[in-house]
């Protein structure tokens, strides 16, 4: 076993190491703080570049290159509960991802947070949030990643409500942590049934893990409702902790909520960890999800809980695109944009042979979602905490470098050729037409692109062309007034500092360059994570399909881009109270769509209606039924003790009380015969006498 895998532990134990020093931190060591945090991230990414070199060395003969180094946890009966670390090519690549992108968040967060006055709080929150996904990543039992998950679960409540004071702050933390809470309860069952069915926990342990060939196919063998094999059961209850973990409708609502939390962090959760961490899961598990007994007989057949996955990703993706359409908020619209290429992403996972399709857009739109993340911090830190963007305007003279980084994740995120996200996008696209069961998943990709291109054209018109300066900053439509209030207040727009755009510059690299990773002339990612080695073939791009795909695409994305400039950038937006050109088109559907189909309204009027009533009706029986119960319980054992006592007191004690009375009286009058004087013996003597002499004469007349 190689060092690095022995040591692969020390990645996560880094930052969960750094928070808790930070924890006991006093409030103006911020340096400290700050420091502790970047530093473990800084080393962790060291070593994830080893361990990255390392499974490069390991060559690609083999699908399944995987090293493990699991240890006994502890001991039930005669088994032992074991945790372990991974490391293989899925390993790999999201180390280097999640330390990387992670470094260059916590460097912003540097600038973007430095007078805010628990910075040293919020650092801790941060690396502890870093530990927890890293914890997920590296992990060899399903439990131990459970436990990074739930950390996660913890530290996301702690960061969207960091703003504790304000309630939409702390409603939106509660939000997220309990409907990821409801996805969670299914994957507690999943790990549950998981172990039962199988004995273990690791996924590999020399041929016992539970992602290795005997353990899935004996899944197989039995079946539950509805002829649904095992494997398929548990793989749906896993993908509900998937689905509320990235953001899948219907557990989708947490989301853009989260955006009450500091930039960075939105940043942070919708880029490079916590999203990303439900389609992990689903790659992680792919060969559970996979499996299924009809598509061993037949060749080609997709399993029921793959076709799940598609077509829950499909109706996510076309969902979050139709929702971004109509919003305001510069986060929001992002949020809503994060939902839909999570869908994208597990609908890539459900139509691909394999979780490449789906891991290479995870990668590279954590790269230009976090560039745009960072971007939109730096427009709101220029604004004086400005987020609506029917306030902004003309920005692109104001903030240069802000404008050429974000117009670049902008392009990656549309799927503009050559950007990283036309290449990930169109392998999902690809992989969606020649998809087995229908194309339907490729047309509403196809739609949700041209979306996409839209909306994103539609925001950029907003802030960065127009008339100038719409609205007085940090006056209107601020989202966050504890954000406003810990930023700056200029007269006017105003470029961010180095710490800011430094990491938004660095990002913007990737979003342009490192889509050439999976290029059908260079299929490397791809190739890596399956364990194959990659050819280059410049050839392949002009093959009839391909070729007709990638042009197809690239007209969707320029039609997108075309449509929202013809309708927001020919006429430049003049006041921030002008009607949007699709409200005066569509009223009516540009309302649905702002209030995102009103699903919120729903679950309020049914979800949390109903759980209100029942709480209702819980404290009712509690108050009056079981509290009359207990209260009667209580009130017959206090009768019985008082007829206890009584019967203890005036009974059992006084007839003791008299008898023992009686005996001290015949005792005393006993010693009185025995006083030792031999003259009141003789007096006894002579009474005895005289009363056996009377007796006898009695006795003698009768």
């Amino acid at each position: 076993m190689s060092w690095i895998v022995q040591n692969l532990w020390l990645i996560p134990a880094l930052p969960i190491v750094a928070a808790g020093v930070i924890a006991l931190a006093k409030r103006p060591q911020r340096k400290l703080a700050a420091s502790l945090a970047i530093g473990s991230m800084v080393i962790g990414f060291v070593l994830s570049a080893v361990a990255f070199a390392h499974v490069l060395s390991l060559g690609h003969g083999d699908s399944r290159i995987t090293e493990v180094a699991n240890i006994n946890w502890f001991q039930f009966g005669d088994q032992w509960v074991k945790l372990g670390v991974l490391l293989d090519p899925l390993t790999s690549v999201m180390l280097l991802m999640v330390t990387f992108v992670g470094t260059l968040i916590f460097i912003y967060s540097t600038g973007y947070m430095a007078d805010d006055e628990n910075f040293t709080r919020f650092f801790c929150f941060l690396a502890l949030f870093a530990g927890g996904m890293l914890t997920v990543v590296v992990s060899n039992s399903l439990l131990l990643l459970f436990m990074g998950w739930e950390v996660m679960g913890l530290t996301s409540y702690l960061l969207i409500g960091f703003w504790f004071h304000k309630p939409s702050a702390a409603a939106a933390a509660k939000k997220a942590f309990i409907v990821t809470r409801i996805g969670d309860l299914g994957f507690f069952l999943g790990m549950a049934w998981l172990y039962a069915q199988t004995g273990t926990l690791l996924f590999y342990d020399c041929g016992a893990g539970c992602l290795e060939h005997s353990a899935v196919t004996a899944m197989l063998v039995h079946t539950t409702v509805f002829g649904l094999s095992v494997s398929s059961g548990i793989a749906l209850l896993l993908f509900c902790g998937a689905a509320g973990k990235s953001g899948q409708v219907p557990l989708h609502v947490w989301l853009p909520d989260a955006m009450e939390g500091p930039t960075p962090v939105s940043a942070l959760i919708h880029a490079a960890t916590m999203v990303a961490a439900g389609v992990f899961l689903v790659a992680r598990l792919y060969w559970i999800f996979a499996i299924s007994p009809s598509a061993i007989d037949v060749a080609g057949i997709t399993s029921v809980a793959l076709q799940v996955v598609t077509w829950v990703g499909a109706i996510t993706a076309l969902y979050g695109s139709l929702v971004a359409v109509a919003q305001y908020d510069i986060k929001r619209i992002l949020a809503y944009s994060t939902v839909s290429q999570l869908g994208y992403m597990m609908m890539g996972l459900g139509v691909g042979n394999g979780p490449s399709v789906g891991m290479f857009h995870l990668i590279t739109h954590a790269f230009f979602k976090a560039l745009l993340f960072l971007g939109a911090g730096s427009i709101i830190h220029g604004c004086g905490g400005e987020q609506d963007i029917r306030r902004m305007g003309a920005l692109r003279g104001y903030m240069p470098i802000t404008f050429k980084t974000y117009a670049a994740g902008m392009l990656a995120l549309c799927g503009f050729p050559l950007f990283a996200g036309f290449w990930s996008k169109d392998a999902i696209l690809h992989a969606a037409f020649d998809y087995d069961i229908t194309r339907i998943p490729f047309y509403i990709g196809a739609f949700g692109a041209l979306l996409t291109a839209f909306y994103m054209t539609r925001q950029l018109c907003y802030m960065f062309i127009g008339a100038k300066h719409r609205g007085a900053p940090g006056h209107h439509g601020v989202h966050d007034d504890h954000e406003a209030e810990s930023l700056s207040h200029p007269h006017s727009p105003h470029e961010s500092p180095a710490t800011m755009t430094t990491p938004m510059l660095i990002l913007a690299a990737f979003a342009c360059l490192l889509g050439f990773i999976g290029t059908p002339a260079w299929e490397w990612f791809q190739n890596f994570l399956d364990g194959r080695p990659a050819t280059f073939s410049f050839g392949a791009l002009f093959e009839g399909k391909t070729a007709l795909l990638m042009a197809g695409s690239s007209i969707i994305v320029f039609a997108g881009i075309g449509l929202g400039w013809m309708l927001y950038g020919r006429k430049p937006i003049e006041s921030p109270d002008a009607p949007d050109a699709l409200e005066v088109i569509q009223p009516h559907i540009f309302r649905v769509l702002e209030n995102a189909f009103y699903i919120d309204a729903l679950y309020a009027a049914t979800i949390v209606r109903l759980n209100a009533a029942l709480a209702h009706i819980s404290a009712w029986f509690d108050r009056w039924v079981w509290n009359g119960v207990v209260q009667t319980i209580s009130y017959l054992v206090l009768g019985t003790a008082y007829v206890d006592s009584f019967i203890d007191n005036c009974a059992v004690n006084a007839a003791f009380d008299e008898g023992c009375t009686t005996v001290s009286r015949g005792g005393r009058m006993l010693s009185a015969l025995q006083a030792g004087r031999v003259q009141g013996y003789l007096r006894l003597l002579g009474l005895g006498f005289v009363v056996l002499v009377v007796i006898l004469l009695w006795g003698t007349k009768r």
